[in-house]
């Protein structure tokens, strides 16, 4: 049998050298179900199931891709001079889409958004939040006012119901992993690690796999849809509100429940600015130093600190004057007090210092 350093990894899985990971995962899966023991008698079937997961292992992980690349090239091991040059396709990382056309990797309930491809795996999780926000000036969210909102989101997937699989109800133990969710991969003579674990990419982690993938959702059980959502945000609303409208947000994988649509009030009238609020939390700052200065009776030496906290604060806070909702005043006060919060360490250590001074001071002099 060939050394694994001997062994052509791409030829194994069938795949290309510059093959995607996405390439390489559906290349293991196809290999994987023919070969899997338990479905192929062959002689040597458990052998080459072995083989493809070793091959897998090595080229769906992206150092012991470069490094397997660069042995096999008589290149560097090191990332310095003569190292392979990183190919965007594989060392980028996956990216999916986003409810809303953003790249971002995850679709914020633990599965991959914008799974296009056929997946085996059953992975059922509820679905996200929808997060809208709607800016009200204070007549409108003193008064109140109904919005209609058009957004995108995940819905159910009419063809499977919602289950992933047309003909199949019950998702089944995965065959690749026996229900285990990782695979052990002995990785001894090509990088001298030992057993190597990972992810099974049949299953996902989950240990279950949806028979029959449906063809339309491609076996998440939800597909992206335009929806429409009318709101009422009651009279009286302010900053930071929010109003849930349950089971609009997105569906979740396999049948899972729904997410809410979640509309946040947004008032700008009443929203402390980053501005006022390093202002506040400046004005904070100096409340320590002028307590400590009255117990301690030693203002006058604190005078400086106090004055400069004091001025550049009410500069930052109140530059666009003070006639402001009691909701602004509420923010700013909190900011006040985790200013505060901040400066009880400084005020003491400062005092400590001013207290050393002063009994140096006092015992160079002979007072």
């Amino acid at each position: 049998m060939a050394s694994m350093n001997e062994k052509d990894y791409y030829a194994i899985l069938g795949v290309d050298k510059s093959a995607s990971k996405d390439d390489i995962r559906r290349a293991f899966q196809q290999k994987a179900r023919k070969l899997h023991p338990d479905v192929n008698k062959a002689p040597d079937a458990e052998e080459r199931f072995k083989e493809v997961s070793e091959a897998y292992a090595v080229l769906s992980d992206d150092d012991k891709r470069r490094r397997y690349d660069a042995m096999r090239s008589g290149a560097s091991f090191g990332y310095g001079a003569g190292a392979p040059p990183q190919d965007p396709r594989t060392y980028g990382g996956d990216v999916w889409g986003s409810p809303f056309g953003w790249g971002f990797p995850f679709d914020g309930f633990g599965g991959r958004a914008g799974r296009t491809v056929r997946s085996r795996s059953y992975n059922p999780k509820a679905g996200a939040d929808v997060i809208y926000e709607v800016e009200l000036d204070q007549e409108a969210a003193r008064e109140g006012c109904t919005r209609g909102v058009t957004y995108q989101r995940y819905v159910s997937c009419d063809a499977c119901a919602g289950q992933g699989s047309v003909h199949r109800e019950h998702a089944e133990t995965c065959p690749t992993c026996g229900g285990t969710g990782h695979m052990s991969v002995d990785l001894t003579g090509l990088f001298g690690i030992g057993m190597f674990e990972m992810e099974c990419p049949e299953c996902e982690g989950t240990g279950k796999v949806v028979i029959d993938p449906c063809p339309t959702c491609g076996g998440s059980g939800r597909v992206l849809s335009a929806s429409e959502v009318v709101v009422t945000i009651p009279a009286h609303a302010h900053d930071g509100d929010e109003v849930r409208v349950s089971g609009m947000g997105n569906a979740g994988t396999n049948g899972s429940e729904a997410g809410d649509f979640v509309c946040r009030v947004s008032v700008a009238g009443e929203r402390v600015t980053p501005r006022q609020q390093f202002g506040f939390s400046t004005l904070g700052f100096a409340l320590p130093f002028i307590l400590l200065g009255l117990i301690f009776n030693d203002l006058a030496s604190m005078a400086g600190i106090i004055v400069v906290l004091l001025l550049l604060g009410s500069w930052f806070a109140f530059r666009e004057g003070v006639r402001h909702p009691k909701r602004w005043w509420q923010q700013g006060s909190r900011a006040m007090a985790g200013g505060a919060t901040n400066a009880i360490f400084f005020a003491l250590l400062f005092e400590w210092m001013q207290g050393c001074v002063s009994m140096g001071y006092s015992g160079y002099t002979g007072r």
